[in-house]
C-alpha cells in the first residue's frame, strides 16, 4: 500500500527533472521548423518529431540537472529541485536521463538518417561541451548552450525538406540569439546565487551594463534572423506584422535595460522573451 501512495509523489518529482515549460518551448520550435516548410502534413512523421524530440531534450534536461546537482544544493533558487533535495537519487536520474536520450535519439534516426544526426549534435553540445566542459570554466559557455537550443528548429526544418537550408540556419540563429534576452537577465536577477556556486556568468565577468548590452544587441539579431526567415518562409503579411509587434516589444524592453534599468525592467524582460518566443514560433508555423 505505502508503494502505491509513494507513486504520485516520484512522477511528480520526475516530471521537474524534465523542466516542461523549458522542453515544451524548445519541443515547440522544433514544431515550428519543420511546418515552416509548408509541405504536406506526415502524422506520422509529425508524431515521430514530437516524440523524438521531446524525449531527447528531457533526457538531456536531466543528464544536466544530473551533472549540476552540487550547484543545485548551493543555489536558493534551485535547492529545492529534485535531486538538491533528494526527492530523486542521482542513481536514479541518470538512468533515467540515459534511458530517454537514448529511446529519443534512436527514434530520431529511424525517421531520418539526417534529422537524427542534428539531434545527436544538440545533446552533445548541451550535455558534454556546455554542461560538462565549459558552464564551470567560462561565462562564454552560453553561446553552446545557445547552439544546443537552436538545434531543434533547426532539426525540425532539416526533417521536412531533407537538407540544411539557409532559412533552416536563420531560424537557429533566431534561437541562439534570443537565449542572451532570456538566460542573461536571469544571471543579473540571481547574481548572487552563481557567484555563491562558482558559476561564471557575463555579469560576473564584465559587469551589469556590459552585460545589458550584449542583450540589447542579441534582441535586433534575432528579431532580425527571425524576421528575414519568415519573409524567405513566406508568411503571410499580416503573421509578419504581427511578428513584426512582438520584436519591437523584445527590441524595447531589451533597450530599456541598457537606458532605464531597473529590477522590474530586467524581470518584464525575462518573463517576455519566453512569450515572444513561443508566439513567434506559431507565427512561423501558420
Amino acid at each position: 500500500m505505502k508503494f502505491f501512495q509513494r507513486i504520485p509523489s516520484k512522477i511528480r518529482a520526475y516530471w521537474l527533472l524534465i523542466k516542461s515549460l523549458q522542453t515544451g518551448l524548445l519541443l515547440s520550435t522544433g514544431i515550428a521548423g519543420y511546418l515552416s516548410a509548408h509541405t504536406t502534413l506526415d502524422l506520422r512523421i509529425m508524431l515521430g518529431l514530437v516524440g523524438s524530440l521531446f524525449l531527447a531534450i528531457s533526457g538531456s534536461t536531466i543528464l544536466n540537472m544530473w551533472y549540476d546537482c552540487d550547484i543545485d544544493t548551493v543555489m536558493n533558487r534551485t535547492h529545492n529541485r529534485p535531486l538538491a533535495s533528494g526527492k530523486v537519487t542521482k542513481r536514479e536520474a541518470l538512468i533515467l536521463g540515459l534511458l530517454l536520450s537514448t529511446i529519443g535519439v534512436s527514434w530520431a534516426i529511424m525517421l531520418d538518417t539526417l534529422y537524427g544526426l542534428i539531434v545527436i549534435s544538440g545533446l552533445f553540445f548541451d550535455v558534454v561541451v556546455y554542461t560538462i566542459w565549459l558552464k564551470r570554466r567560462t561565462s562564454w559557455s552560453i553561446v553552446w548552450g545557445g547552439v544546443s537550443g537552436g538545434i531543434p528548429i533547426l532539426a525540425g526544418r532539416a526533417l521536412a525538406i531533407g537538407q540544411i537550408d539557409l532559412v533552416g540556419i536563420l531560424l537557429m540563429m533566431s534561437v541562439l540569439f534570443w537565449i542572451p534576452t532570456h538566460i542573461l537577465t536571469f544571471n543579473m536577477r540571481y547574481f548572487d546565487d552563481y557567484k555563491a556556486a562558482g558559476v561564471p556568468t557575463f555579469p560576473s565577468r564584465y559587469g551589469i551594463e556590459a552585460t545589458r548590452a550584449i542583450i540589447a544587441l542579441s534582441a535586433i539579431i534575432a528579431a532580425a534572423s527571425i524576421g528575414v526567415a519568415g519573409v524567405m518562409i513566406g508568411v503571410q503579411a499580416g503573421a509578419l506584422r504581427l511578428m513584426a509587434v512582438l520584436s519591437t516589444g523584445l527590441l524595447l524592453l531589451s533597450f530599456a535595460t541598457v537606458f532605464r534599468p531597473s529590477e522590474q525592467v530586467n524581470f518584464s524582460l525575462f518573463k517576455y522573451a519566453s512569450i515572444y518566443m513561443l508566439a513567434s514560433m506559431i507565427l512561423l508555423s501558420l
